[in-house]
Order: structure tokens, then C-alpha cells, then sequence
């Protein structure tokens, strides 16, 4: 559906992005991945047509669009602000680019009325100013006008990034909905983990202009292809020397010692999993509460190691306490 092959993208001498190779599948929800600056939107305006790539090709259902006018694309586009006309109300802002398609005021209503209806958008709501919108109302205007003109690709840059934690959940979970009901090819630009790991079909980990892996989420959190992607997504422990030592002597595996290993925090558990588990001696540093778990950090042979437990109604440990943990050497990475 879409392709880039070994697209760079230059600012004046800067180069922003090199060699970017990458296929994204008709129908699929592809998610940029990365800290700020590391050319996730670059990539994603090259797509849409605000940046033209200074080599290389883009490519929509085999056709090269580099030199393709921005509005004969079939691309879709809700940036992070919204970019809404706030002189218009939300019945106009959703019927803009219909009414420069020239279709009948009729055709133009039928189709405004059920893609509000799609975004929760109620008719009271359609006669309003955007102004006097909520971020989430805006959020749910910006999406419904592009998605309104029916195109080919989705693109959304960070649509989330300006709620507020409940109600970004809340619609991650809509915004999944919507794309699946209708089947929009989707790439969206993030550099939240958690909004990645559960919206997306597909993630590319982006760091400093290349791309360091691309995968399912699954692969992407628990099959790291880099310690870059190991330590950007999700919260980890980095093993050094003695814990690597102490997991060598009990299974016979051969991790480098001089090197970091990391394992997840899951990973490390109060209660043995396995026969294979190593047994670590700690003593708990910290209790941390986060409503459906408690977080520890526990200090193992000086060093901090971080574990998650259930929570039950109590605290699992007292600060201070010692105690045995079991790690899943399995689970352990290494690069």
C-alpha cells in the first residue's frame, strides 16, 4: 500500500532521514515510534506531500507520488493542534473539503451527519464554534473532517498528545475502533510506548533519522532487535556484572558479563514460575503504589532492580525487608 525506498530527506544540510526503507500493508494501523527529533513526522509529512524527499522514492499502491500534488494524494491528515478554521462551526469545518469537491449540498449533509455520528459528535454539537469545543471535542472534529472525504491513508500526528491522561485512553480506544470499522490504511506518529503498544497492527521504532526496528508490538516489547528499543520501550531492568555473574552460575548460560543485560520488570517475580528460575537475594528500597499494582525497587548486591506485584489489598512487602526474587532468565536480553 505504502512504500518508502531509500527515501532521504534533507533540511539545508542536515540530513533528517537516510536510506529509509519501509512497506506498510493496505488496512493496517502503523505506528512511528521515537523520542522528539528522531524524524518520525518528517517521514510522515513526506508521505502526505509537505516535504519532498531529496532522494529516493514514495510509493501509494505502486505509484510514485514525490512529485504528486498534496491534494490528488487520498491522504488524510489530523495534525497535533487540529488545525480547525475557527471561524467556521463544526458542521462546516467537517463539510470544508466536500464543498470544495463541489458535491450537492445534499450528498454534502448525508455525509457530514453520519461521520458525526461515527465520532460521537451530536447534533448540538455540529451547530457550535469550535472554539467552544473541549480538546477532546476538537480532537474528534479534526478526525471526522479528515475522515469524511473517504481517503486511501490516515495519517495523525500525535492527535493525542494534548488530553489528558482518561481521556486520551478513552479515545485511543475509538480511534481503534473507527479504523477498523472502516478499514483506513493508518500511520500515527507518537512517542508514547503505551499509546503504541495497544493501538497499533505494526510499530517502527524510529531513533536519530533510522530506524532501529520494525515489528508487532509483541516483538517490539519482548523480542528488542537493539538496547535502544530494549531501553526506550517500557520500563526495564539493566543487569550489570554480578546479577549476569549470579545468572551464569545457576543455569550454566553464558551471558557477557561485560556487558548490560536487561530484563522487564514483569519478569522478575516473588514466587518461583519455574524450575529454571535464578533465585536473587534483595531487600526491598521502595514501595510504590499504582492502584492496580504496587512497584518495588529492591537492592540486589547494590544494584537497583525494579519488580511489579498484584495488588490484593495490601503491600506485598514492608521497606526493608528482605527477600528472595526469581527471575526468568528467558526473558533476559542482551546486545
Amino acid at each position: 500500500m505504502v512504500e518508502y525506498r531509500n527515501v532521504q530527506i534533507k533540511y539545508g544540510d542536515f540530513v533528517a532521514m537516510d536510506h529509509l526503507n519501509l512497506k506498510i500493508e493496505e488496512g493496517e494501523f502503523f505506528t512511528f515510534l521515537g523520542p522528539s527529533g528522531c524524524g518520525k513526522t518528517t517521514t510522515l509529512r513526506a508521505l502526505a506531500g509537505f516535504i519532498t524527499p531529496s532522494s529516493g522514492e514514495i510509493l501509494v499502491d505502486g505509484k510514485v507520488i514525490n512529485q504528486e500534488p498534496i491534494e490528488k494524494r487520498g491522504i488524510g491528515i489530523v495534525f497535533q493542534s487540529y488545525a480547525l478554521f475557527p471561524s467556521m462551526n463544526v458542521y462546516d469545518n467537517i463539510a470544508f473539503g466536500l464543498r470544495v469537491r463541489k458535491m450537492k449540498p445534499e450528498a454534502v449533509e448525508e455525509q457530514v451527519l453520519m461521520m458525526a455520528e461515527k465520532v460521537s459528535i451530536n447534533q448540538k454539537q455540529l451547530y457550535r464554534n469550535v472554539s467552544e469545543l473541549s480538546g477532546g471535542q476538537q480532537q474528534r472534529v479534526a478526525l471526522a473532517r479528515a475522515m469524511v472525504l473517504q481517503p486511501k491513508i490516515l495519517c495523525l500526528d500525535e492527535p493525542l498528545s494534548n488530553l489528558d491522561a482518561k481521556l486520551r485512553v478513552g479515545l485511543r480506544r475509538e480511534l481503534k475502533r473507527l479504523q477498523k470499522e472502516l478499514g483506513i490504511t493508518t500511520l500515527y506518529v507518537t512517542h508514547d510506548q503505551e499509546e503504541a503498544l495497544t493501538l497499533s497492527d505494526r510499530i517502527a521504532v524510529f531513533n536519530n533519522g533510522v530506524i532501529e526496528q520494525v515489528g508487532t508490538p509483541g516483538e517490539i516489547y519482548s523480542h528488542s532487535a537493539t538496547e535502544f528499543v530494549c531501553d526506550f520501550i517500557g520500563d526495564i531492568n539493566r543487569l550489570h556484572s554480578h546479577v549476569i555473574s549470579e545468572v551464569n552460575q545457576q543455569t550454566g548460560r553464558k551471558f557477557k558479563t561485560d556487558k548490560e543485560a536487561y530484563i522487564r520488570i514483569e519478569c522478575m517475580e516473588g514466587k518461583r514460575q519455574s524450575e529454571h528460575d535464578v533465585t536473587l537475594k534483595g531487600r526491598v528500597l521502595e514501595a510504590e503504589y499504582n492502584g492496580m499494582f504496587y512497584k518495588y525497587t529492591f537492592d540486589v548486591a547494590g544494584e537497583q532492580i525494579k519488580s511489579i506485584e498484584k495488588n490484593t489489598g495490601k503491600a506485598a512487602y514492608e521497606v526493608g525487608e528482605e527477600v528472595i526474587l526469581f527471575l526468568n532468565p528467558e526473558a533476559i536480553m542482551q546486545f
